[in-house]
């Protein structure tokens, strides 16, 4: 009898000990198991905070949890970014990115790798700049643009969102490739620098498709190109600026995630799967389509590729414009 209880005995250990790592792989694999905190590096209310809370209720739902949209604006999105990029690499901290995430990288001497720092999950969405002028600009297109610039050196000047900012750099690559003199007017923002075009203070803007188009139908602006190799769905009327007038010219608006440098692989692979699962379904992409944006759901590889271009093509037109911030 005590011989049978000892097999017994040592036949429950084997079990219990066997399921030991089994119940720890379980666990390991239970992410994610609390609420996710998902940083916007700007205010609430414009274009990335609008994206990342689409894309937080989505992910909400894929992944069980609350995934909580946290505002963390200032210096042109660098503090939230430092904020992400610091944070405990466990997959409840990631963060949104737009274009001037790449920007930044030439403008500050940041307190983080803006590349090799981070481990990216996904580009979003892309989409163009619409090159809109006051309706008194008399051209129709950019190579009449170009032309009244270089006949008329200093006499057209451009409204941006604020120095460093995208729409600045977006109007400084063409400045620079069309070899022209335009004067920069700065604004806090889009709607400023909209306000004033509309009201002929300034000539001309390339501004976000969400925020200037409505103006441009409306026949408040004139828009006469999109930055895009191909024409925008939004607007298929309009050329691009590089077929229209400017070879090779191309500026695109994008949004991506990222999360800090060391995710697990396990939690990298599923923040990919249910981004790329979101931005293929029909009702996602039309959503985006109404932001004016092309949705694209990159693998993390195709995302860091497309970031490094950015930053070594920003960080180039930085050094040839010599843009400062607070020039």
């Amino acid at each position: 009898m005590k011989h049978l209880l000892r097999i017994a005995s040592l036949t429950l250990s084997f079990i219990v000990l066997g399921s030991a790592p089994l119940n720890a792989v379980a666990q390991k694999s239970a992410y994610p198991d609390k609420a996710i905190r998902f940083i916007v590096p700007f205010a609430p209310g414009g274009g990335t905070d609008i994206i990342a809370r689409v894309m937080a209720q989505k992910l909400s739902e894929a992944f069980g949890q609350s995934v909580v949209v946290d505002n963390r604006g200032g210096a042109g999105g660098t503090i939230g970014a430092e904020i992400a990029a610091k944070a405990t690499p466990d997959g409840y901290t990631m963060i949104m990115v737009s274009g001037s995430y790449a920007v930044n990288a030439g403008l500050y001497k940041l307190p983080y790798d803006p590349l090799n720092g981070i481990d990216t999950a996904s580009l979003v969405g892309t989409s163009p700049f619409v090159v809109a002028l006051h309706p008194s600009v008399p051209v129709k297109d950019v190579r009449e643009l170009i032309a009244l610039a270089k006949a008329k050196p200093g006499s057209i000047n451009y409204a941006s969102t604020g120095t460093g900012g995208i729409t600045h750099m977006a109007t400084e690559l063409f400045r620079l490739m069309a070899n022209v003199n335009i004067v920069h007017i700065p604004y806090k923002g889009t709607g400023p620098a909209l306000n004033d075009l509309i009201g002929g203070q300034v000539h001309m803007i390339f501004g976000s498709i969400l925020a200037t188009l409505p103006h441009v139908k409306s026949g408040k602006l004139k828009g006469i190109a999109v930055t895009g190799l191909k024409r925008s769905d939004a607007a298929p009327e309009l050329p691009t600026v590089n077929e229209s007038g400017l070879p090779g010219y191309e500026v695109t608006l994008w949004y991506g995630v990222w999360g800090p440098k060391g995710l697990p692989k396990e939690v990298s692979s599923r923040w990919h799967a249910e981004l790329a699962k979101i931005l293929k379904s029909a009702d996602m992409r039309r959503r985006l389509a109404t932001e004016g944006l092309e949705a694209v759901g990159s693998t993390p590889e195709e995302f860091r590729a497309h970031l490094k271009r950015e930053v070594a093509k920003w960080a180039k037109v930085i050094k040839d414009a010599n843009v400062k911030i607070g020039s």
